[in-house]
C-alpha cells in the first residue's frame, strides 16, 4: 500500500480570411503545405452543454476546472489559426491545453472563455525538407517516445510520465532520466511554429528557428524554457541534435541505451534517527558534488532519493542505470552504497531487474497516471547538497505526527551532466550549473481537504528555506525554481519572503530578453496568465 501511494505521487499556413504566414526567406516552408487531404478551415467545436464539454474543462489536476464558452479541438495550423484570429476578434479570452498536466490554474481559469485543445494535433514525423524530427504540440512523451525508437532508434531526453504533452513540457524546459546523458529536450530544438497576435489584432503562424540569421530567432529561443502560454499557440516542434551532420534520420538525435537497471530500494522509518536522517542525505547530496560532471562514469546514471511522512511511508531510492555502460551493475551496486554508507540502517530492495529501455519508460518506480487526484507541487534547483538547517527541517516535518496524509513526498532528482555544458544564455532555461532538482508533491482526493494540504506543504516548504525568505535563493546552495513545476506560491510575499521576484526564481537573468520577446510577439497580451511573461514595464 505504501509503494503504492508513493507511486502515485510520482504521477504526475496558408492565407486565410486575413491572417498570413510568416517564415525565415531561408525556411520558406509553407505552414498547412503537408497537413494532409483538405481539411475544414474551422476546428471541431464544442460548447457549453455538449457532454463532452466537462471533460475538456478540466486537465490532470482535479483542483482546476473552468467553465468556458467552447472548446476547440484544431487538426491543422490553419485551424488554430483561425481559432485564435476568431478569439480575438471577438474579445474572448484565451487558453491553450496540450497534455493537460499544468500545475496551476493557468489553462482553467475562471476568466476562459475559449480553450484551445491541442490534443488532436499529435503527430510524430520525419521533415525530409528540413532534415528534422517534426513533434506537433498535442503528442504526448510516451508515444513520442514509442515512435521515435520504433521508427528510427532515436529518442528525445524528455520526462519520465507518459502522459504530459509536448507542448507544455518542451516551452518549460522539460528533463527526465536521460538528461544527465544527453542534456535537456530543449536543446534539441530546430524550430518551433507558434500562432502568434500581432498589434492589429492579426493572427498567423510564425515559424522561427535557432539559426542565427534568422529574424524570428528570439521567438525561437524564447520557447526554449520561457514557459506556455505566454507567446502563443505552439503548434509543432522540429528536432534535431545542433552537432548532427548529414540526413540519415537515425543518426539526427541520440539512441537510447538498448537496455537499463532499474533499481528501488527503501529506508524503513524505524531507526531511523535524526542524525542517520542527516547522514542519508548528505550522502546523496555530495555524492552528486562528486559525480555530475559530463565525463563521470556515472552520467549514465538517473536516481531520485524521495523523502516521505514518517506516518506513512519509508524513504525510497529510485535509480536507472544504461546497462550498456561498463561495469553498470558494478557502478549501480557501488552508487546505492554509497547513498547507504554510514546511515546504520539496512535499506531494503523492493525491485531491480534490466528491462529494454523503452519499457523502462513505463515502470511505476517513475510515474503512475493519476487524472483524478487533487494537487500541489513547488520546486527547487540545489547547486549543492542540503545544508544543516534545511536537513533539520526536513526531518522535524516528515516526523512529525500532526500530519499523516499519505499522497506527500519530496522528489530529489540527479541533475547535472551534459545539462551542464549548455551555457546558461544559449536557451531560455537557465539553471545550468545545479546537480539537484527537487519536486515537492501533494495529492488529494476530496476539495475539502485542500486548506489542510496546501497549508502544511507550504508551511514546510518555507521552513526549509527559512534562512533565504521561504525559497530557494540563488546563491551557492540553491538556485531558483522550474516553471514547468509551477507554483504560484512564489509570487505571493506571504510564502516568498526574500528580495528575489519569482521572475528571477524561474528565469534568473533571462527574464529581460523573454520581455522583450513578449513585446514583440505578443504586444496585446493576448497569451496570458498568472504567471506568464509580463510586458516591458507592467508587473
Amino acid at each position: 500500500m505504501n509503494g503504492l501511494s508513493r507511486r502515485t505521487l510520482l504521477s504526475r499556413a496558408a492565407v486565410l480570411g486575413g491572417t498570413a504566414l510568416v517564415v525565415p526567406p531561408f525556411a520558406a516552408t509553407i505552414a498547412g503545405a503537408d497537413e494532409g487531404p483538405a481539411r475544414p478551415a474551422n476546428a471541431l467545436t464544442v460548447p457549453r452543454g455538449d457532454h463532452r464539454h466537462a471533460a475538456l474543462s478540466r486537465g490532470q489536476n482535479m483542483r482546476w476546472v473552468s467553465n468556458p464558452d467552447v472548446v476547440r479541438l484544431p487538426v491543422t495550423t490553419t485551424e488554430v489559426v483561425n481559432a485564435v484570429g476568431e478569439a480575438v476578434r471577438t474579445g474572448k479570452r484565451l487558453s491553450v491545453r496540450s497534455g493537460g498536466h499544468c500545475y496551476e490554474g493557468f489553462v482553467d481559469h475562471p476568466e476562459v472563455q475559449v480553450i484551445i485543445d491541442m490534443s488532436c494535433m499529435d503527430a510524430v514525423r520525419f521533415d525530409t525538407a528540413r532534415g528534422a524530427f517534426e513533434v506537433e504540440a498535442g503528442a504526448l512523451l510516451g508515444d513520442v517516445y514509442g515512435t521515435l525508437l520504433r521508427r528510427w532508434g532515436v529518442t528525445l531526453p524528455g520526462g519520465s510520465c507518459h502522459t504530459v504533452g509536448v507542448g507544455g513540457h518542451v516551452t518549460g524546459g522539460g528533463y527526465g532520466q536521460l538528461g544527465r546523458q544527453h542534456g535537456l529536450i530543449v536543446d534539441y530544438v530546430q524550430a518551433v511554429e507558434v500562432v502568434v497576435v500581432d498589434q492589429a489584432g492579426v493572427a498567423k503562424a510564425v515559424i522561427a528557428t535557432r539559426e542565427a540569421n534568422d529574424p524570428n530567432r528570439e521567438l525561437w529561443w524564447a520557447h526554449t524554457g520561457g514557459g506556455g502560454g505566454s507567446f502563443g499557440v505552439v503548434t509543432r516542434f522540429w528536432f534535431r541534435d545542433p552537432g548532427a551532420t548529414g540526413s540519415d534520420p537515425t543518426k539526427l538525435l541520440p539512441a537510447p541505451p538498448a537496455e537499463v537497471w532499474i533499481h528501488r530500494v527503501e529506508w524503513p522509518w524505524d531507526n531511523l534517527t535524526e542524525p542517520r536522517f542527516t547522514r542519508l542525505l548528505r550522502n546523496f547530496g555530495q555524492w552528486h558534488e562528486r559525480n555530475s560532471a559530463v565525463n563521470s562514469p556515472y552520467a549514465k546514471l538517473f536516481s531520485r532519493l524521495e523523502l516521505s511522512t514518517k506516518a506513512t511511508a519509508p524513504n525510497h531510492l529510485i535509480v536507472q542505470m544504461d546497462a550498456t555502460a561498463p561495469d553498470s551493475e558494478r557502478l549501480l551496486d557501488a552508487f546505492v552504497a554509497a547513498i547507504g554508507e554510514g546511515v546504520g540502517v539496512t535499506p531494503q530492495v523492493t525491485d531491480k531487474r534490466k528491462l529494454p529501455w523503452l519499457q523502462s519508460t513505463g515502470w511505476q518506480g517513475l510515474w503512475v497516471h493519476t487524472p483524478t487526484d487533487r494537487y500541489k507541487y513547488k520546486s527547487s534547483y540545489h547547486r549543492k547538497g542540503f545544508t544543516d538547517p534545511q536537513i533539520a527541517a526536513l526531518y522535524k516535518a516528515l516526523t512529525a505526527t500532526t500530519y499523516t496524509h499519505l499522497g506527500f513526498a519530496v522528489s530529489i532528482a540527479s541533475y547535472g551532466g551534459k545539462i551542464n555544458t549548455v551555457p546558461a544564455e544559449a536557451t531560455a532555461e537557465p539553471h545550468r550549473d545545479s546537480v539537484l532538482k527537487l519536486l515537492w508533491g501533494t495529492a488529494w482526493a476530496e476539495a475539502a481537504d485542500d486548506k489542510r494540504n496546501l497549508q502544511w506543504h507550504q508551511e514546510f516548504y518555507q521552513q526549509v528555506y527559512a534562512d533565504t525568505g521561504g525559497v530557494p535563493v540563488l546563491n551557492e546552495v540553491t538556485d531558483g525554481c522550474f516553471i514547468n513545476y509551477a507554483d504560484i506560491d512564489i509570487s505571493d510575499p506571504a510564502w516568498n519572503r526574500s528580495t528575489v521576484p519569482w521572475t528571477e526564481l524561474y528565469f534568473k537573468g533571462s527574464y529581460r530578453r523573454l520581455q522583450l520577446a513578449k513585446a514583440k510577439w505578443d504586444p496585446r497580451n493576448v497569451f496570458r496568465h498568472a504567471q506568464s511573461i509580463r510586458l516591458p514595464g507592467t508587473r
